[in-house]
Order: structure tokens, then C-alpha cells, then sequence
């Protein structure tokens, strides 16, 4: 700061001008002369500190912090460096860099704490920094929508989870809750890093909090491209959908080396925890796909079907398939026998927009079928029993698959479109020890509590509880159809005839038999009570449907205020 000229300076001038001038004669002269000379010598001065005062630019220390600063973007972007690089490609599987680029629209991708390091000293990890550390975050887009993402680098300590890795993280899912946009994680990890101890399992927790929080309000899709264990495991479970990669992906709580040493057991990471275990067997993963690039692109056209909050509706896609298109070939396709099994992707195929289905756990608990589609554009959440497998009958593993995508189509603003031929819920003393009271009470649960347009089509049977279970008018359906050849009943006319008649010969039976299907093996009782709406020509079904849909788009239904209920878990 420039301090301002003291009086002491000018005293100086001026007085040495007045002992000038007394011994000279020349008084008046000299002041005139001393007063110029002051003036003169002040703006001066004032010149040279002015010019002093200007900032003087250290140009070699901006310099080299802008060289350092690139050198830090460089560094960050090789991650663990190019020979752990060049080992993940010998893997076939990108970089964490690599997966973003292809998940996002070119040239979208702006990157958060690139520089960010972890803190750790302890067991030589002050050696072993890496600016960003072993996740890449930001935000982008995907088909010009809104979406943060992250993503694991296996390159930097085998992706593990440090605290570092927790906080970055932890930013983009509560920037996705600010904004209400969608949160997509691409994991690659070992676990938790160790050498960190409980930072590591502090930043796991935190991140499940945060998946709790986020359930409901923002759609969060997990894409698993490697390892996967330990406690890094709950947050893809806590998620709305999981893809993984064949022959790449693992998970499971503990590994086969765990289990050997626990159990005795000798099984590899491909038959313990691989994309085939979960996709088929346990129903953990949702998706699996050959090859990294094919999930990553498969969840693209997942996140088209999904809005971006629970406060938007899903985005409407144009086409050129009409609502009046009729499928004459919809009423050939169920056979005249109710006990012939037909292919239920048949018929949502004809019904919806392009023939465009995408199915949700195509290969677990087959017997229904789940997955998104369009109806004019609108996107629509579609449950349907599948004649098949197991005839169609709901057991254990249906009841948990369409339960929980009933619910998150519920909560997303997804109008629900439900296709019955269900001859009822799977008998036998291992679904009954194994609790299908408790799970098939979750799928009832879930569609009475759901709000959103629900619109129904039998197609073939209607057997008993499943009747009541599968979106029936009785759990709020706003729109009931029954096709011609429908039974709706408390069960099959044989059954029920041996129950109610005892003692019959055969032919007294058959007869019994036939009195039965004709007054229930049909949707007429059904309508005449009202539990049916209408009964349709199957070919006239998209045209209905979309008429239906549109109209139920100013629905407005709410529960009663709760805090939550108590779904039979």
C-alpha cells in the first residue's frame, strides 16, 4: 500500500530554501524557487511510487503453476498410468474414462474434483497419490437428458473405495438430489481400502445413506464391469436396476477363497457371484450383456424409458405407429385349449408402439414378464403372466420380480399396463416353507398402494388370488378389459366341480363340467358386477388402450398421509 507523502517533506524543501534565500538576498525569489523545486520533487515522487505501486507480475511463478496444473490434468487422466492401462485392455475391459465417453453424449462430460487426493500416510500410502484418486465424477448427458455419473478406476489401487473416493462420490449423489436428476454408477472396485481402515467403511455407509435417500426421488442405475465385493456390494442392491457384464462382472458378500476357508466349498467367481448367478439365479442383477460396450449402450435405452425425477413424467417419443392399428393376428395367438401355453411376448409386441419391448430380468423367475414399452409415445410399465413357464402361476420369484418393478414404476410416474392369464399361485410344500404368503402378499401390496394409471387386460384366466393379486378392479384399477375367451373364476371347472359334487359318475361329472364353464369360464358374471369394464376384440386392444391412457392422463389419486407403511418384506 502506498503511503501518502508526510508534511515533514515539504518542511524540509522549503526551509532549505529559506536559508538559501536569507543568505543570498534573494528571499522572495527563493521561496517562488523552493516552492517550484517542491512541487516539482513531489510529482516526482509521486510518480515513482505510482510506478511502484503498479502489480508487478511474477510471470514465472503463474507460469509454472499453470505448467503444474497441466501436468496434474495429465497425470489424472492416465490414472494408475499407462501399463495399468494397457493390462485392463488386455482384460477387454475400457478404462473409467473410456466408460464415460461411451455413456455419454460426446463432448457433454464436465468433470468434479479431478484433483482431489486422498489423505492417508499411514503403510506407505504417502507414496501412492493420484490426483482424482480411483473415481472419475461429474455430470453430462445422455440423448441431450441430464445425468451424473461415476466411475470406479480400477487403474488407481484396483478402483478400491478410499475416503477421497467416498466424498466424491457422495457430492454427485446429493447434486442429483438437489437438481433431481438421475445418478448412474459404472463400478470396478477390490472393496474398501484397507490401509485406510475405517475412513474406508465411514465412506460406504455414507454412500448407502445416500442411496437410501435417493430411492423414489431420482432413478439410480448401477452397471457393474468387474469386481464388486464385500460392503461394496449393497449399494448396486439398494439401486433401482443392476447391469452386469458377462465372464467381467462379480459380486458377492465374501469371495471363493472366503468360502473354501468357511464352508469347504469350492466354487469359482464366475459360478459364486458372475452376471449369469445373479441374472438367472438369484435375481440381484437385472441385465447382463456380452461385452462392456453393449451394457453401457443397454443403459442408454434403459434411461430413455425413465423421467428424470419422481416429480416429472417420463420423456414422450415420437412415432408413427398410430393408435388405430389393429392386429387382426391378436386373436390367434391364445389357443382354443386353456390348457395349450402360447408366448406371451407375442402379444406385447403387437400391442405397443414399433414392436419395441424392453424387457426387465428377461431370464429370472420367467414365469411373468416385466419390462418398459410405449403406447403413442408414453412410456408404460408392462407385467404379464407367461403361459410358458409354469403355466403362467405365480410363485415366490415372480411375486419379489413384479413387485418391486410395480413399485418403482409407481413411484417414477410409469403408468402400469397388466396382461393376465394366471391360473393361480404355484402350489407345493417348498413354496410354502419358503413363505409365498409373505411374498405373494408384496406383489398385492405393491399394486393396490400404486396411484399411477393402471390398465388391465385378461387374456386368457383369472384363477383365484392371482385374479385379485394382478391389478384387479378391486386394487383401484382404473381401466379393466377382459378378452372373449377369458375364465374368470375362484378356480378351473374340474377343480371346482370335484369340490362342490361329490359321489358323480363320469358322465354326471362331465356334465357338471360343462354347467361350470358355462357360467363362469367366461368375463360375463365379471361384467355384470362391474369387476370388467368392457370385453374386447383382442385385435381392437392397442386402440383401447391408448384411448384409455390418454384420458388417464389428469388422474389424480393420493394415499393417506403416513410416514410409511409396513410392506411384508
Amino acid at each position: 500500500t502506498l503511503a501518502p507523502l508526510t508534511p515533514p517533506f515539504h518542511t524540509v524543501m522549503l526551509g532549505s530554501a529559506l536559508r538559501q534565500g536569507a543568505a543570498g538576498g534573494l528571499l522572495r525569489g527563493s521561496i517562488a524557487n523552493a516552492l517550484s523545486t517542491s512541487r516539482t520533487a513531489v510529482a516526482g515522487l509521486h510518480q515513482v511510487r505510482c510506478m511502484s505501486a503498479l502489480p508487478v507480475q511474477p510471470v514465472s511463478r503463474v507460469a509454472q503453476f499453470r505448467k503444474d496444473l497441466a501436468d496434474l490434468r495429465t497425470k489424472a487422466k492416465l490414472g494408475g498410468g499407462q501399463k495399468r492401462i494397457d493390462s485392463q485392455h488386455k482384460k477387454g475391459k475400457l478404462t473409467a474414462r473410456e466408460r464415460v465417453e461411451v455413456m455419454l453424449d460426446e463432448g457433454s462430460f464436465l468433470e468434479y474434483d479431478q484433483l482431489l487426493e486422498h489423505r492417508c500416510f499411514e503403510f506407505g500410502m504417502e507414496k501412492e497419490k493420484y490426483p482424482g484418486d480411483s473415481v472419475v465424477t461429474g455430470q453430462g448427458t445422455i440423448n441431450t437428458r441430464p445425468v451424473f455419473i461415476f466411475s470406479q478406476d480400477f487403474t488407481v489401487l484396483g478402483g478400491s473405495l478410499s475416503e477421497a473416493q467416498s466424498l466424491k462420490i457422495q457430492k454427485v449423489m446429493d447434486k442429483a438430489m438437489l437438481m433431481g436428476i438421475p445418478i448412474i454408477g459404472l463400478n470396478d472396485s477390490g472393496g474398501a481400502r484397507i490401509q485406510e481402515g475405517v475412513d474406508s467403511l465411514g465412506g460406504y455407509a455414507e454412500i448407502f445413506q445416500r442411496n437410501v435417500l435417493a430411492s423414489g426421488v431420482v432413478p439410480q442405475i448401477s452397471v457393474i464391469l468387474g469386481p464388486c465385493a464385500g460392503g461394496a456390494v449393497y449399494s448396486p442392491a439398494l439401486t433401482d436396476f443392476v447391469i452386469m457384464v458377462e465372464d467381467t462382472s462379480h459380486l458377492f458378500i465374501t469371495g471363493p477363497q472366503v468360502v473354501k476357508t468357511v464352508t469347504h466349498e469350492e466354487v469359482t467367481a464366475a459360478e459364486l457371484g458372475g452376471a449369469a448367478t445373479h441374472t438367472k439365479i438369484s435375481g440381484v442383477a437385472h441385465l447382463a450383456a456380452p461385452t462392456e460396450l453393449e451394457a453401457l449402450l443397454t443403459t442408454r435405452t434403459l434411461f430413455d424409458y425413465l423421467p428424470l425425477n419422481n416429480k416429472e413424467m417420463p420423456p414422450r417419443k415420437y412415432t408413427e405407429d398410430v393408435r388405430e392399428r389393429q392386429e387382426k393376428s391378436l386373436g390367434l395367438i391364445v389357443p382354443d385349449d386353456p390348457n395349450t401355453p402360447y408366448d406371451m411376448h407375442e402379444i406385447i409386441y403387437k400391442i405397443v408402439d414399433d414392436n419395441d419391448f424392453f424387457e426387465i430380468m428377461p431370464d429370472f423367475a420367467k414365469n411373468v414378464v416385466a419390462g418398459f414399452a410405449r403406447l403413442e409415445g408414453r412410456t408404460v410399465g408392462v407385467v404379464a403372466n407367461q403361459p410358458l413357464h409354469l403355466a403362467g402361476c405365480l410363485d415366490i420369484d415372480a411375486a419379489s420380480k413384479a413387485s418391486r418393478f410395480v413399485r418403482f414404476c409407481d413411484a417414477f410416474n410409469i403408468p402400469l399396463l397388466t396382461l393376465v392369464d394366471v391360473p393361480g399361485f404355484l402350489p407345493g410344500v417348498s413354496q410354502e416353507h419358503r413363505g409365498i404368503i409373505r411374498h405373494g402378499a408384496k406383489l398385492l401390496y405393491a399394486y393396490a398402494e400404486a396411484t399411477v394409471p393402471k390398465l388391465t387386460v385378461i387374456t386368457r384366466k383369472a384363477y383365484g388370488g392371482a385374479y385379485d393379486v394382478m391389478a384387479s378392479k378391486h386394487l383401484r384399477g382404473d381401466i379393466n378389459l377382459a378378452w372373449p375367451n377369458s375364465e374368470i373364476a375362484v378356480m378351473g371347472a374340474k377343480g371346482a366341480v370335484n369340490i362342490i359334487f361329490r359321489g358323480l359318475t363320469k358322465e354326471q361329472l362331465k356334465a357338471e363340467v360343462e354347467n361350470y364353464s358355462r357360467l363362469f369360464a367366461n368375463p360375463l358374471t365379471a361384467a355384470r358386477r362391474g369387476f370388467i369394464d368392457d370385453v374386447i376384440e383382442p385385435h381392437t386392444t392397442r386402440t383401447r388402450l391408448c384411448q384409455e391412457l390418454d384420458a388417464l392422463q389428469s388422474k389424480d389419486l393420493k394415499n393417506p398421509w403416513r410416514k410409511h407403511g409396513n410392506i411384508p418384506l
